[in-house]
């Protein structure tokens, strides 16, 4: 069985007080996969004792959890979740065109904070819903995690510059067949960001890197140019617990992950903005200072 690692060698960056991990999955006894999505991870569920634990590994202070595609628009798991985890956790949840006032009263209360589109085999709710996916989080004030096949995103500019909320291009943007650092589409995402509301997530590298690791250099070359462009504009996800893994040998290295992923991002100043301050704006979060005090 598939046994996730939880503790080792330190990180070779030091994680600053108030680092926020922005992507991450969660699950809790009780919460059976939903048809349309996929099984659960493998392994012991990878709960919230677990996470705990990896936190304190990392010297993660504060965590997103993001619905997981396997509880598809139910998002009873997310908000035991986030009860289970209190101040320190904030949620992206799934909603669609037809999710009530209510319900998303329900949601805030529990402290979701963002909805996700996922546009790729396995999502929920996918682009055809972006535009009103965004009015209802833009009602509200929160962001929303955008995914899809990043090579499709010349068709899709138009739409995410009209976007009236924060947004966040997850996963390394998922460019399934390459971008480079000049190229097009690179371009037209430097674009968006300029925009003032397109944050771009370093997370799950894996996923989508032609040349693999351990060195992921495809992917680290545009992520540098990225992260060089707008600093103000990068944050970073754990992508724990990796639920693409069903085997022990495809288990992530997670401080290896961490060590190359955070080294595109540059110097300590911007390693702190990507792990502390972005987020808190992306997110809508309360200045560290402030949760420290309340804590």
């Amino acid at each position: 069985m598939l046994v996730r690692p939880l503790s080792g060698p330190a990180p070779k960056f030091t994680f600053p007080a108030g680092a926020v991990d922005s992507q991450m999955h969660m699950y809790l006894p009780g919460y059976p996969a939903q048809p349309g999505g996929p099984d659960l991870p493998a392994g012991s569920l990878p709960d919230a004792e677990q996470y705990r634990t990896f936190m304190a590994w990392l010297g993660i202070d504060r965590v997103i959890i993001t619905q997981g595609n396997a509880h598809q628009r139910d998002n009873g798991n997310l908000i035991a979740c986030l009860a289970e985890m209190g101040d320190v956790a904030r949620g992206v949840a799934v909603i669609d065109t037809d999710t009530s006032e209510g319900e998303l009263d329900r949601l805030s209360a529990a402290g979701v904070v963002g909805v996700r589109i996922m546009d790729l085999p396995g999502g929920a709710v996918g682009l055809d819903a972006l535009e009103a996916v965004d009015a209802k989080a833009a009602s509200r004030g929160w962001m929303v995690a955008v995914q899809f096949d990043g090579n499709r995103i010349l068709d899709h500019v138009d739409r995410l510059k009209a976007l009236k909320s924060r947004w966040v291009f997850d996963h390394h943007g998922k460019f399934f067949a390459g971008a480079t650092a000049d190229g097009p589409e690179i371009t037209a995402l430097r674009g968006l960001m300029d925009g003032g509301r397109c944050w771009f997530k370093f997370a799950g590298v894996y996923e989508s890197s032609r040349s693999g690791g351990p060195d992921y250099a495809d992917v680290a070359a545009f992520s540098r140019v990225l992260a060089a462009h707008a600093p103000e504009r990068i944050v970073w996800g754990s992508n724990w617990p990796h639920n693409l893994a069903k085997t022990q040998d495809a288990y992530p290295d997670d401080i290896a992950l961490a060590n190359t992923v955070l080294g595109w991002i540059g110097d300590e100043a911007a390693i702190r903005q990507a792990l502390v301050d972005n987020p808190e704006e992306l997110f809508g979060l309360p200045a560290w200072q402030a949760v420290e005090k309340k804590v």
